[in-house]
C-alpha cells in the first residue's frame, strides 16, 4: 500500500490548499482510495527535518512553499532558508507538485510574467515597483497588487489606480503592509476565467471554468477582492465559449513554467476581449466543495454519490498521476 506524507504548518492556509481541516480531508480521500496518508504539522525547520527522518513514505505532498509562522501572507521567505521543494530535490525525495525553481517562479509573479512573455504567451503589461523606484511612462488605469501573494491578498477597489499619484500611494501601501514590492499591471476589465491542470502525460487534463460573482457584491470595480473569497458569492461555472482558447493558453503556460500534477492558471479578458494570464497557482486550494479545484473537477466529473466522492476522485487523480511520474507502482 502506497503511503503519502502530507506536510503542513501554521502557514498552510496562506501558502497552500487550506487549513488543517482541509488537510484532514485530503488524508481521508487518500485513505479511502486504497492508499494511506500521514499528516506532519511542522512549525519550524527542525520539525520538518524530523518528520522526514521518522516517517516512511513513498511520496510527499506539501501545503508549504517554505516554513513560516505567518498565517495570512506568503512572501519569499527570509532568503537564507531553503524552500521545502529545494530539500526534496537535494535528497531525491519524490513529491507532488512543481520543482523548487518553478515554485519560486510562481510565487514571484514578476518572474511568472517574464517567463511567459519571453515565450510569447499573453500576459498584462507589468512592472515591479518599490517606493524608491521611478514610475515608468505607462497607461492608466493600472492594477496594483503584492508581488508575492495569492488568494487576492492586498486587493481591493484601491488596487485600481488612475494616475501617478494614486499609483505612488498604492505602492506605499503594498510595501508598508506586506514588506514587498508592488506588481503593477495593465487593468483588465473583462470576465475572469481559471483553468485547472491535473496530472501529467496520459493522466493530464485541462478543465476551464468561468469565475462568477454576484454583481451586487462588487464595489467600484468588478475585481475579485480578498473579502469576496470564502463567503459563498464566488462560484465557478462551465465555460460555454472560448473553451479551447483558454485550454491552449493554459497548456502553453504550464509547459513554459514546467508545471506538474496540480496547478491552476487564472486569466482575465482585456479591453479587446483577449484572455491574459494574471497568475499561476502552484498549490491551489483543496477545501472540499469550497475551493476552485474541487468545484471545477465536479463540473466535469459529476458523481451520483455526491461531492465528497467527486473530491475523493480529484485527490486520487493528483496522487496517482504523481506516483506514475516517478514510476512508483
Amino acid at each position: 500500500m502506497k503511503k503519502i506524507l502530507i506536510i503542513t504548518g501554521p502557514a498552510g492556509d496562506a501558502q497552500g490548499w487550506g487549513d488543517i481541516t482541509a488537510t484532514q480531508s485530503i488524508k481521508k480521500a487518500i485513505d479511502d482510495s486504497g492508499k494511506t496518508a500521514e499528516i506532519a504539522f511542522v512549525n519550524n525547520m527542525d520539525e520538518f527535518y524530523l518528520c522526514l527522518e521518522k516517517n516512511t513514505f513513498d511520496i510527499v505532498w506539501s501545503a508549504l512553499y517554505h516554513i513560516s509562522g505567518k498565517s495570512e501572507t506568503i512572501g519569499m521567505g527570509d532568503g537564507a532558508q531553503k524552500w521545502l521543494a529545494d530539500i526534496f530535490d537535494d535528497r531525491g525525495i519524490p513529491y507532488i507538485g512543481p520543482d523548487a525553481k518553478t515554485m519560486k517562479d510562481l510565487i514571484h509573479k514578476t518572474s511568472t510574467h517574464r517567463i511567459l512573455k519571453n515565450k510569447g504567451i499573453s500576459v498584462p503589461y507589468h512592472y515591479q515597483l518599490g517606493t524608491s523606484d521611478a514610475l515608468p511612462d505607462m497607461a492608466y488605469p493600472a492594477f496594483v497588487k503584492p508581488s508575492y501573494e495569492s488568494r487576492s491578498v492586498g486587493i481591493n477597489d484601491d488596487s485600481v489606480v488612475n494616475s501617478p499619484e494614486e499609483l505612488k500611494k498604492r505602492i506605499v501601501y503594498i510595501e508598508s503592509n506586506f514588506e514587498q514590492p508592488a506588481l503593477v499591471e495593465e487593468y483588465l476589465p473583462g470576465d475572469e476565467y481559471t483553468v485547472l491542470m491535473l496530472g501529467n502525460g496520459v493522466h493530464q487534463a485541462f478543465l476551464p471554468g468561468k469565475v462568477v460573482v454576484d454583481p451586487s457584491m462588487f464595489g467600484k470595480y468588478p475585481i475579485l477582492r480578498s473579502d469576496l473569497r470564502g463567503v459563498g458569492v464566488t462560484k465557478i461555472q462551465v465555460v460555454s465559449q472560448r473553451k479551447e482558447e483558454l485550454i491552449d493558453l493554459c497548456r502553453q503556460a504550464m509547459e513554459a513554467l514546467n508545471c506538474l500534477d496540480h496547478v491552476r492558471a487564472d486569466m482575465r479578458l482585456d479591453a479587446d476581449g483577449k484572455p491574459k494570464i494574471i497568475e499561476v497557482n502552484g498549490i491551489p486550494g483543496l477545501k472540499p466543495i469550497k475551493s476552485w479545484s474541487p468545484q471545477i473537477f465536479s463540473l466535469y466529473n459529476p458523481c451520483s454519490d455526491g461531492p465528497m466522492e467527486e473530491y475523493r476522485k480529484l485527490i486520487d487523480h493528483i496522487v496517482t498521476s504523481a506516483l506514475a511520474r516517478y514510476n512508483i507502482e
